[in-house]
């Protein structure tokens, strides 16, 4: 499958967005994880919690079915109808401290064409800069998959999650999801994607058997994982690759275990499969 001419002109194309590091924010999200006091180093933005700001507020008419703003403008018009966050990868280089005035530019990095089991496949890499009046403070790579409707909703990444799951696990904690968890980080980051609270969509639209735990949410809740195991930890890098769909069906685990330079960390769904693989580097 080869990228059209018209979807490739999209490489290199820049957005510049400006937010402040509200204290508001950081709180609903303690809330979320179910924190009375969160491991967190007080006055500073916690690792990831880049994800609560720069949030895309596009006006209502300008929201397409699925409930993300239709595509044309920053990121490409690609046609294929599912669109999901399949990994990142991010380097923290110093703190956002809370209150703290912050720019992010965003450029399209790339675009590839992939097949897979699921039938064809558009990543759209996207970097993203974020700096304050200290410089940059925070680089990532966001990978965006747009895929056709597979004709096997369990099917991908299947082979590569049995492999995984022969690691061993040294801490484990599981997880519950249901509607209102879901809703409240849909609602944290201002995501109107309907997969995750709509569940007549879900089914009868995208073919999925129940809500799906929005990716980000998973990658937070493994750097959460992290560091309640390791709360004095400074976290340096972090990447995270997503392998197959978790619902808000039946529970999953988060794992970890220690590496040389941090710790690997991984989702398993029901099944014992592996949903989401992940690495942090701390010190």
């Amino acid at each position: 499958m080869a990228i059209a001419l018209h979807l490739r002109q999209w490489i290199g194309r820049t957005e510049t967005t400006e937010d402040v590091a509200s204290a508001g924010q950081i709180a609903g999200l303690a809330a979320l994880l179910d924190y009375e006091a969160p491991p967190w180093r007080t006055g500073e933005v916690p690792p990831l919690g880049h994800w609560l700001y720069f949030l895309a507020r596009a006006r209502q008419s300008e929201i397409d079915a699925d409930g993300h703003p239709r595509r044309g403008s920053f990121l490409p018009p690609i046609t294929l109808p599912r669109r999901m966050w399949a990994g990142s990868r991010i380097v923290f280089r110093t703190a956002i401290e809370i209150g703290a005035a912050m720019t992010r530019r965003s450029t399209i990095a790339d675009i590839k064409a992939k097949t897979g089991a699921s039938g064809e496949m558009i990543f759209v890499t996207v970097r993203h800069e974020i700096a304050t009046a200290s410089g940059t403070v925070l680089t990532e790579e966001h990978d965006i998959v747009f895929r056709d409707a597979p004709r096997d909703a369990q099917a991908s990444g299947a082979a590569a999650a049995r492999e995984e799951t022969q690691r061993l696990c040294e801490h484990a904690r599981r997880v519950t999801p249901d509607p209102a968890q879901l809703f409240r980080f849909s609602a944290l980051t201002f995501n109107a994607h309907r997969i995750h609270y709509d569940r007549d969509y879900c089914r009868n639209v995208e073919g999925y058997p129940g809500l799906l735990v929005q990716g980000p949410f998973t990658a937070m809740l493994l750097m959460d994982h992290f560091l309640r195991t390791r709360p004095d930890a400074l976290v340096e890098r972090f990447h995270f690759r997503a392998r197959r769909p978790l619902y808000d069906t039946a529970p999953f685990d988060l794992c970890f275990a220690t590496a040389s330079d941090g710790a690997d960390l991984w989702a398993l769904d029901r099944q014992g499969q592996v949903a989401m693989v992940a690495h942090v580097v701390a010190t």
